[in-house]
């Protein structure tokens, strides 16, 4: 028997019926089969005779069968038939999460939860001294009950003839595959696994909040201890799977129960203290909530990309408030019986009540009259001499006229120059009302923006044009300098480039604290742009500008 002999029909080694191929690996094949010993469904890998790789894959077998957790999937038996090398290995219905980020990202708990139970796996595999040396988004499984399984623990690598890898490898596989989990982009140069790559910033990968708007902070810093060297804000790196499981715990927490519905993150975030009151979190939708409900069977790979291929998500069903329905009538119909008496306060008292309220009001309203022809009168004669007190108007203006009402605010980064995105998903802190939370623009090599741009900011929306005499800003960091501008033309309208932009008040090299923007005449515009054109230095040599709160006085 050969590998091209291996078919659909045969019998490998006596036992193992084949029932269809599900991948080929650089030559290798594998199967589905039917273990007819236990009558159970397996998995079969199939070397062809003289393959080099046979020694590699049976001493990968050996360490596989080592791992006692339960969330890898087993090696059953490894062995050579007629020159042939076969591995089996457990079956596990469901879906990689390669084929469910074809979708979308996943929410912040689902990702967070899923990279949680990969890595408590990880750690414990990792205290025996092994490793599964090809962690990615296709051997990571949830099965159609909503369990994780990672499958090709040690095989998986030697198929691809990579090594047996290490754990520090692993722990930052597991880094790629959370920020992918949460972006639905690769944290890599080049596509894999059916994503596009995560964008850069001067060479440095940006966080996933930086991708993609609602990523919870926790887990964005998560993410970025794992996989930037060295992280953002001085944090530690996480380079075992020990120190990230612990890390995800405090996020998530430790149930082992697949996360169903947004609001859960929240709540449990906040129980374990990750987030507080302040802390934005953007509901997130995709994809639909982990259910243990399993689909229709398919099969666990598919031929053309040798990625294992599995299904278990589907829409978790809408959950709707319970309404109080009204106690229905006495007697079924809407109307009180006839013997039932009447209830307290009906039509005969509220009319008499009425009147003598009218004839309250009338009676005052004749006293205030007569009261005012009096003074009149009294105004009206005496000595022609006497000074009349007339009423004073008070000429001048008033110091601010009002607050005007932010009605939206988006981040200001045009292109060419910019990228387009300045964390969009922290606008809303500049106008929340909290000094303490804060909207920062990215991080560059120089104070005028690394030289590549004019300038970044954030435009409001006042709803409808507004007379606008000052801006206050309340800036983080020393040396920064920022423009108050308007729309050059139509101040109804936002304009989509810097030139269609005017500056109205300028204020340079601020120290932290507050500073008031006041244009030489007050200004009529529904659209005002706080731009920053100098940033403050930060710790590490990097420069970024940071504004907590912006205030517009009409």
């Amino acid at each position: 028997m050969s590998n091209q002999t291996v078919s659909p029909g045969a019998l490998l080694a006596g036992r193992y019926r084949i029932a269809e191929l599900l991948a080929e690996i650089d030559g290798a094949r594998v199967w589905r089969a039917v273990d007819e010993v236990l009558s159970r469904a397996v998995v079969v890998d199939v070397l062809p005779v003289g393959d080099p790789r046979t020694n590699l894959l049976f001493d990968a077998a050996r360490r596989a069968a080592a791992a006692a957790d339960p969330r890898f999937l087993r090696v059953l038996d490894c062995d050579m038939h007629d020159g042939v090398t076969y591995c089996v290995r457990e079956w596990a219905g469901g879906r990689p999460l390669e084929r469910m980020l074809g979708t979308g990202p996943l929410t912040g708990q689902q990702a967070g939860w899923l990279a949680r139970e990969v890595s408590e796996a990880l750690e414990n595999l990792h205290r025996t001294g092994l490793a599964h040396g090809s962690i990615s988004p296709s051997t990571v499984v949830v099965t159609d009950a909503g369990a994780i399984k990672v499958v090709g623990l040690a095989t998986e690598a030697a198929l691809r003839s990579s090594g047996p890898g290490s754990p520090e490898q692993d722990v930052h596989a597991l880094g790629e595959l959370l920020f992918a989990s949460l972006t639905g982009r690769w944290p890599g140069p080049a596509p894999a696994w059916g994503l596009q790559p995560a964008p850069v910033e001067h060479g440095r990968l940006l966080s996933p909040r930086q991708v993609r708007a609602g990523v919870p902070r926790s887990l964005d810093d998560i993410c970025d201890r794992l996989l930037s060297n060295p992280p953002r804000h001085h944090a530690p790196l996480i380079t075992s799977a020990a120190g990230l499981s612990a890390a995800l715990s405090g996020v998530v927490g430790s149930s082992h129960e697949p996360p169903n519905q947004m609001d859960e993150t929240v709540q449990v975030a906040r129980q374990n203290g990750s987030i507080d009151d302040a802390t934005q979190v953007v509901p997130e939708t995709l994809p639909p909530a982990l259910d243990p409900t399993p689909p229709a069977y398919e099969s666990a790979y598919q031929s053309d990309n040798g990625h294992q291929q599995h299904s278990a998500y589907t829409t978790a069903p809408e959950t709707r408030p319970l309404r109080r329905q009204p106690p229905p009538p006495s007697n079924g119909n809407g109307r009180r019986r006839a013997d039932e008496p009447k209830p307290k306060g009906s039509w005969g008292g509220r009319i008499l009540i009425l009147l003598a309220v009218l004839a309250l009001l009338s009676v005052v309203a004749m006293a205030q009259f007569l009261l005012k022809g009096a003074m009149n009168n009294d105004q009206g004669s005496g000595d022609s001499n006497k000074t009349t007190n007339a009423p004073q108007t008070s000429t001048t203006p008033s110091a601010t006229g009002g607050v005007a009402k932010i009605v939206s605010a988006k981040d200001f980064d045009p292109l060419p120059d910019g990228n387009g995105s300045e964390h969009p998903d922290d606008v809303g802190n500049t106008y929340d009302g909290k000094t303490s939370t804060t909207w920062t623009t990215q991080s560059y090599s120089r104070p005028n923006l690394g030289g590549q741009k004019p300038g970044v900011g954030i435009i409001y929306n006042l709803g409808a044009p507004t007379t606008v005499s000052k801006v206050q800003v309340t800036l983080k960091g020393d040396g920064s300098s920022v423009q108050l501008m308007i729309p050059k033309d139509d101040t109804s309208t936002s304009p989509g480039a810097v030139s269609g932009w005017k500056p109205v008040a300028t204020e340079e090299d601020q120290p932290e604290g507050t500073v008031t923007l006041t244009p030489s005449a007050p200004a009529e515009t529904q659209y005002v742009l706080v731009w920053l054109t100098k940033l403050p230095k930060e710790d590490g040599g990097k420069y970024r500008g940071t504004i907590s709160e912006v205030t517009i006085q009409k």
